[in-house]
C-alpha cells in the first residue's frame, strides 16, 4: 500500500455508490502533480526490474501518472486517444473498451509510429476496476507485435474482477492502493 496516495484518498475520495470512488481533487479532473511525481516514482521503482522501453496508457485520466513514470524510468510515453485527430495516420491500431464512468464503449487508438514491434510495453493508469480499459491496451501492445511486461495502478477496485482477467497475461500487476468496498458511501482499504 503507498501510503501517500492511500492518505490522498481516505481524506479526500468519495464513493458514489454504484462502485464509484470520485478521486476528481487530485486524479481525474485536478491534478496533484506532487503526489503523481511520487506515484510515478513509486511505479519506476516496482517495475525497474522488467525493464521496459516504453510506457502505455489511455487519455486521459492515465495520463498524469504515466508520465511521471516515465520521467523516472526515461521512458517516452505514448497514450491511446480516444478520437483519431487529424495528424494520426490512416492506418492505425484501434480497439474497443467499455466506459464504466462514461457508460458507453469507447475506442482506444494508437498509431504505428509510436508503439513498435518488439518494444517492451509498461501499462501505467488511474484504475483497475473490470480491467476493460487495459485489456484494450494490452490488445493495442499485442496488434503492434510489442512484448507487454507490466502493468501499474493507482487505485484497483478488487471486488470489480479486472485482476482476474489480467492475470490470464501472465506479467506483474501492481496496484498502489486497493480498495476491498465501496458500500454504503465508505472506502474500505483492502488488506495487505
Amino acid at each position: 500500500m503507498f501510503e501517500p496516495l492511500k492518505a490522498r484518498i481516505a481524506e479526500h475520495g468519495e464513493s458514489l455508490g454504484g462502485g464509484i470512488l470520485k478521486v476528481d481533487s487530485f486524479i481525474n479532473h485536478q491534478v496533484d502533480p506532487v503526489l503523481m511525481e511520487a506515484c510515478g516514482k513509486e511505479f519506476a521503482r516496482l517495475f525497474a526490474d522488467t525493464k521496459p522501453t516504453k510506457v502505455l496508457t489511455a487519455e486521459i485520466s492515465g495520463i498524469a501518472p504515466a508520465l511521471m513514470t516515465g520521467k523516472f524510468l526515461n521512458l517516452p510515453v505514448v497514450y491511446a486517444r480516444k478520437r483519431k485527430p487529424i495528424t494520426m495516420p490512416d492506418a492505425i491500431y484501434l480497439t474497443l473498451a467499455p466506459s464504466h464512468t462514461k457508460g458507453r464503449m469507447v475506442e482506444l487508438i494508437v498509431s504505428p509510429e509510436y508503439l513498435r514491434n518488439n518494444e517492451r510495453i509498461l501499462i501505467i493508469d488511474d484504475f483497475l476496476a473490470s480491467g476493460a480499459t487495459i485489456a484494450g491496451l494490452a490488445r493495442l501492445a499485442e496488434i503492434a507485435g510489442a512484448k507487454l511486461v507490466g502493468i501499474g495502478t493507482l487505485i484497483e477496485k478488487t471486488f470489480e474482477g479486472g485482476r482476474e482477467l489480467l492475470t490470464p497475461l501472465n506479467i506483474p500487476i501492481k496496484a498502489l492502493v486497493p480498495i476491498a468496498s465501496l458500500d454504503d458511501g465508505q472506502i474500505i482499504f483492502a488488506k495487505e
